[in-house]
């Protein structure tokens, strides 16, 4: 490896970075990681400190998973590459998607379209959305309705249909026929409304109202995080994604789970969807799927969409969509032992347990810091703190602030995450107590520090 000092001066000389302004590596440089072990990863000085970032939301069995690195090297060994474009295919990916069949059964999935992660994973959603209806001889189902709030991806068809503005202002104009809707945001909302039951039923409304606006028989899907992620890790009240189940159903729309994250563990249920007991036309997953140890996804598909595909006798369901490593024999031998590993150690379950304890441990330091204007949590390993720089008008904290309370934990033993006014917590779901306990005081000395 080369030494530190060169590391350092050359970073930002020869790479842009996703998500910030290429001129903010050369102000601010990067951390650079060069080792990791277990939850923990180490910096270029040597400093170790535990990942509270998980990677990023998809190292859920940690950096030391040998399983999925034995699997790896073997399946380099045996079959490095071969395609699943027509006519040919490998033995992994059949063995994946039998497992994958059972993993997703309860949630009515029982086929699977690969990828080469989660933006590609929405992509194939929004694709074949438009070619079920088309199949059916709808053809004019091609809007998309989605949250403000949510985050869908980088591609052209999932930038539209997020609900962050700073994943769309600079690449428009984008894919028409994408609306959204108010997001069940307690903390903010423009219902003014801070009673999660009531106002996951005043976005239900505003579901409906979009529907009758644009035409239910105008609209091929609408898209949903189970729990709101990179938006601020925003949970919905246990009300709301049935309630968008059965609106959906009414009218013939799709509902497509953006499982990207909250799949295989993170919320402490298996999937996002059965964690509010739902069971969605598309799924989208990637990230934990590899435990981030290579590019992989998949789009999981319930059955009646199955059948209206595999009965079509026009042609009109042919396939015209796919990706180089659809599949990839090395992607599969890797998810097929990260999969292994997942129900084995029943990572779920230590989501769902060390979640609460870092929830607790994060509404402590909420309660004894002003600038917390809300905590949010409680449904696996997924929390976030929204700071602010007045409680009363919810201004949000201004920028040097929350990268200092980022740099003096990092210096204190944890990695955390910072979007705009937030700091997001997703670490592995193999976490312990005493690693929870380590986040908390890390982020104790950080906002002592401010």
């Amino acid at each position: 490896m080369k030494d530190s000092n060169f590391l350092k001066e050359k970073n930002a000389r020869s790479l842009w970075h996703p998500m910030t302004h290429p001129a903010d590596s050369l102000a601010n440089p990067p951390t650079i990681v060069t080792g990791a072990q277990g939850v923990r990863i180490t910096d270029v000085d040597g400093h170790e400190v535990v990942d509270g970032v998980g990677g990023l939301w998809n190292v859920n069995l940690g950096f030391s998973c040998q399983p999925i690195k034995d699997a790896i090297a073997a399946q380099l060994d045996q079959l490095p590459y071969y395609s699943t474009f027509r006519g040919t295919t490998n033995d992994k990916v059949i063995e994946l998607s039998e497992m994958l069949r059972d993993f997703f059964a309860p949630d009515g999935l029982t086929r699977a379209f690969y990828t080469s992660g989660g933006s590609d994973s929405v992509e194939t959603a929004l694709r074949l959305a438009r070619q079920f209806h088309k199949i059916r001889g709808e053809q004019g189902r091609t809007k998309f309705l989605s949250l403000k709030k949510g985050y869908h991806g980088t591609h052209m068809g999932g930038a539209s249909v997020n609900g962050n503005a700073n994943f769309r202002t600079q690449y428009e104009p984008l894919l028409p026929g994408c609306f959204h809707i108010p997001a069940p945001y307690t903390y903010r909302n423009p219902f003014n409304v801070t009673d999660p039951e009531k106002l996951a039923q005043l976005c239900l409304q505003s579901l409906e109202d979009e529907i009758a606006f644009q035409g239910a028989g105008t609209i091929a899907a609408f898209i949903m995080e189970p729990v709101l992620g990179a938006g601020g890790v925003i949970p919905p009240h246990e009300s709301f994604m049935p309630g968008a189940r059965e609106i959906c159903t009414k009218h013939g729309i799709l509902l497509i789970a953006d499982e990207v994250i909250t799949a295989f563990g993170r919320t402490g249920g298996w999937s996002g969807s059965r964690y509010w007991s739902v069971k969605p036309d598309f799924t989208c997953t990637a990230k934990a799927i590899t435990n981030g140890y290579f590019p992989f996804g998949a789009v999981m598909i319930a059955d009646h969409v199955v059948e209206t595909f595999e009965k079509d006798t026009t042609n009109k369901a042919a396939i015209g969509h796919g990706y180089t490593y659809s599949g990839h024999p090395v992607g599969a031998a890797a998810a097929i032992a990260c999969l292994e590993e997942t129900l084995r150690l029943k990572v779920n379950e230590n989501a769902a347990a060390r979640g609460a304890e870092l929830f607790a441990g994060l509404q402590k330091i909420g309660a004894a810091n002003d600038i917390v204007g809300d905590v949010r949590g409680g449904h696996g390993l997924m929390c976030a703190m929204e700071l602010v720089s007045d409680a009363a008008t919810k201004a949000p904290i201004d920028k040097q602030t929350v990268n200092t309370i980022q740099e003096v934990t990092y210096q204190n033993g944890a990695m955390i995450r910072v979007s705009g006014p937030n700091i997001i917590l997703s670490p592995p779901l193999v976490l312990t107590t005493e690693d929870v306990q380590t986040i908390l005081t890390a982020l104790e000395a950080g906002f002592a520090a401010v």
